[in-house]
């Protein structure tokens, strides 16, 4: 068995375990939307932030509890031959570059990098120089022919607050639902399954439910992997009350 637990809830199937073991036992999916593990630059700035209160007041930075990227990027790479859509992996600015490499190594055909813009991110603490204000990710097509996605002629900006009010503060790269509800409605297609090999506390697969998407999603910590499981539950209980339900 390639995994510790497994959890059926409506249309999201999640697995307790590594993406690295499980993954390659999943089969074909639509698209692949994740928020992989950082670079190891960020890691090291990150590190010298334990304790301080986040710019909202209501949570203490959290310590990163996972290892960084880097030597497995390769192989999450190698995931996109499993994927018949889009391939998108959130990144720091200095690692677009690692991913755009590993990416154009690969069948799949990059595209470009997108950027989430933080209104309300952590100002430079120590006052040396500018703070971030944006994260990246990185958009790679797997699918055969023309990529298609939903937007049009938009541009790959996002905005949206880090602190928003659906922020749970448990897991400590969180990102906000209305951000990943956006590049579902405009990457995925009505039916898809979307495939999160690190979905921590399962925002990707709370947004997939809400828009009526069926869901994978993977993570080894347990810790998550229940809170996951709880918010997924929730937002399928709540979409299961209007589904069939005309806007």
């Amino acid at each position: 068995m390639t995994y510790l637990r497994k959890e059926v809830i409506g249309r999201a199937t999640l697995y307790l375990g590594d993406a690295r073991e499980i993954v390659p036992t999943l089969g074909l999916v639509s698209d692949i939307m994740m928020d992989p593990p950082y670079e190891a630059i960020m890691h090291e700035s990150k590190s010298g932030m334990k304790g301080l209160v986040r710019p909202d007041g209501s949570h203490h930075w959290k310590p990163l509890d996972f290892d960084p990227i880097d030597a497995i990027r390769d192989e999450v790479v190698s995931w996109g031959a499993q994927c018949e859509g889009w391939f998108i992996a959130f990144c720091t600015s200095e690692g677009v570059a690692r991913w755009a490499d590993a990416i154009n190594a690969s069948p799949m055909k990059y595209k470009r990098a997108c950027v989430w813009i933080k209104p309300d991110s952590t100002p430079q603490m120590n006052g040396q120089g500018p703070a971030q204000g944006a994260e990246h990710f990185v958009c790679a097509w797997a699918g055969k022919g023309h990529a298609r996605w939903n937007a049009g002629g938009k541009r790959g900006v996002y905005t949206h607050l880090v602190n928003g009010p659906e922020r749970t503060g448990a897991h400590p790269t969180e990102k906000p639902r209305r951000l990943m509800s956006e590049l579902v409605a405009d990457f995925t297609q009505p039916g898809a399954t979307i495939l999160d090999p690190f979905m921590g506390s399962g925002t990707t697969g709370v947004a997939a439910v809400m828009a009526g998407r069926s869901f994978i999603g993977i993570d080894l910590n347990p810790t998550y992997f229940a809170l996951a499981c709880k918010r997924i539950e929730d937002a399928q209980r709540q979409y299961g009350l209007f589904e069939g339900v005309a806007a």
